[in-house]
């Protein structure tokens, strides 16, 4: 982060990373959200979480970049440790628990956003009562939406406690309704997407419950998925995991998780809802295969962190020869093709 924000205030290093990394080509350009990307790969939440540097990685070949999870009040997050690596599974194990400087100091970081696309994600604080949860995140939308090409409702980070509750439809739609009416009020000459992130260890009665609230309410999008509390399939030796303690895991063991809920939800809402794939996406093999199965668009973080800064350029060169070798005229044409998939 520190060189990050050290890139941010040289032009000339900006421009430089900008011819090195960034290789735009129109047959990626995806038309969603009542927007164009200029190709289906974004960054996740998680990583950017104050705004800090967003523009410098959109240098690095992102097309879109999601800051947060911001919370209406400034919170430290859980005592560290927090984030630990397992090497022998390019996985990751984080609890941050939603650390950021809050809504009213991470405005005036957004108000110069030039030429990147913002999604900002939203989350409860953890001092704010159950009953208040709502009201949180109206305050936080209230103070950043306008900034934002699309806001992400966080309700299923297993990292602050309760916030997984949020998910039930009993709770979960008069969040979504309150949410939609701040927007409309906020930033009454354009529509602001709204989208939830939802959790990969629901079963799939649950993603089709939320799958058919979308469809009720006319939402924009959902992101599938969050970091898993659980530790399936994992190489690492398990009592050195366990010795980690609680937190989400995220990386390849996230995969099968994130298809499952993926291609539950596209059977419910495809072609009304957009849906945005995350969790497990490491090659342009993957995401291709994110994309046949229903995404609009992906989303990296682990991936990113051990493969480095070309890992943007590396899957998007293999998604335009998997768009010539399916004879497509853009990859827009190959989302929801599950026969693609090969």
């Amino acid at each position: 982060m520190r060189l990050l924000r050290f890139f941010s205030t040289h032009p000339l290093l900006r421009r430089l990373l900008r011819g090195v990394f960034t290789r735009r080509a129109p047959e990626l350009a995806v038309k969603t959200l009542g927007q164009t990307f200029p190709s289906p790969l974004g960054l996740a939440a998680g990583f950017d979480k104050n705004a800090e540097v967003y523009e410098v990685l959109a240098d690095f070949g992102f097309a879109f970049v999601e800051v947060g999870t911001v919370t209406w009040r400034a919170q430290e997050g859980n005592p560290r440790p927090r984030l630990f690596r397992l090497p022998k599974d390019r996985a990751l194990i984080n609890r941050m628990g939603f650390n950021n400087v809050g809504a009213e100091a991470v405005g005036p970081h957004l108000d110069h956003a030039r030429g990147v696309k913002i999604g900002l994600s939203i989350g409860k604080s953890r001092l704010t009562d159950d009953a208040e949860a709502v009201e949180d995140y109206v305050l936080s939308l209230r103070k950043l939406a306008r900034f934002a090409d699309y806001v992400v409702l966080n309700v299923s980070s297993p990292n602050t406690p309760g916030l997984r509750g949020l998910q039930s439809p009993e709770r979960l739609e008069p969040l979504l309704v309150e949410s939609r009416k701040a927007l409309a009020e906020t930033c009454p000459d354009r529509h602001v997407p709204l989208l939830l992130k939802v959790d990969p260890d629901l079963s799939d009665d649950q993603l089709i419950e939320i799958g058919r609230l979308a469809l009720s309410l006319s939402l924009d999008g959902i992101i599938a998925s969050n970091t898993t509390v659980t530790r399936d399939g994992l190489a690492s030796a398990p009592a050195a995991v366990e010795a980690l303690g609680a937190g989400g895991l995220s990386g390849p063991p996230l995969a099968i998780k994130a298809k499952r809920a993926l291609r539950t939800l596209h059977g419910v809402v495809g072609g009304h809802v957009t849906l945005i794939s995350v969790g497990g996406i490491e090659t342009g093999q993957d995401a291709w295969e994110r994309i046949c199965a229903g995404a609009s668009l992906v989303q990296i973080y682990t991936s990113f962190v051990w493969g480095g800064p070309f890992t943007p350029r590396r899957i998007e060169r293999t998604l335009r020869r998997k768009v010539r070798q399916k004879g497509l005229a853009s990859i827009q044409d190959a989302i929801g093709r599950f026969d693609l998939s090969e």
